[in-house]
């Protein structure tokens, strides 16, 4: 089944974000229009720290204007342009937000974010053999606080509804299949 675009006009645009509105015909000429948002390509990052105490994970908290509320979720953004390397994108988002410098970065899955209605790729990265460095973080992100939390304490906090950041949800989701795939050597 293919809808034909008929028309397509930008009705927005700053630095982040494109509108656009489409005239659009669906199989049997029923005409309607379909409006998309579109932002360029972003990431977002698992931090995942290993140690003889067990292993851990390093989210990020911040006010979300769009909800009205702060949550916890993984390092995540784009660089507003679609010209990225995703794992440099990858290495500059984790250590802007947190700090954190990667010695590994595993790309696990390739994404599309709420793409009934947002044209966005997301790109997921496993970040391993992490180092603190110096976080370098963007005006928007002035009170973002960084967490480490067991892998234990941070289900708990999905099975409770504290992570409630889908990209984070599923970022987990996929990374839980991945290893399962991809077991470590002991």
């Amino acid at each position: 089944m293919s809808i034909k675009t008929i028309s397509s006009r930008e009705v927005y645009r700053n630095p982040w974000t494109r509108v656009r509105e489409d005239i659009i015909e669906r199989p049997g000429g029923v005409r309607g229009v379909y409006g998309v948002i579109e932002k360029d390509p972003a990431c977002i990052i698992i931090p995942l720290e290993r140690t003889p105490e067990g292993e851990f994970v390093y989210l990020v908290e911040q006010y979300r204007y769009t909800i009205g509320k702060r949550f916890k979720e993984f390092p995540q953004g784009g660089w507003e342009t679609e010209d990225i390397v995703p794992e440099e994108l990858a290495h500059g988002e984790l250590g802007e937000e947190t700090g954190l410098i990667a010695g590994r970065m595993t790309l696990l899955n390739e994404m599309w974010i709420a793409y009934g209605v947002m044209r966005q790729r997301h790109y997921l990265y496993l970040a391993e053999d992490l180092k603190q460095g110096v976080t370098e973080r963007d005006p928007e992100e002035h009170d973002l606080e960084i967490f480490r939390v067991s892998v234990a304490e941070f289900e708990q906090m999905i099975l409770r509804s504290e992570i409630q950041d889908n990209c984070t949800l599923a970022a987990w989701g996929a990374y839980k299949v991945w290893r399962e795939h991809n077991p470590r050597p002991e």
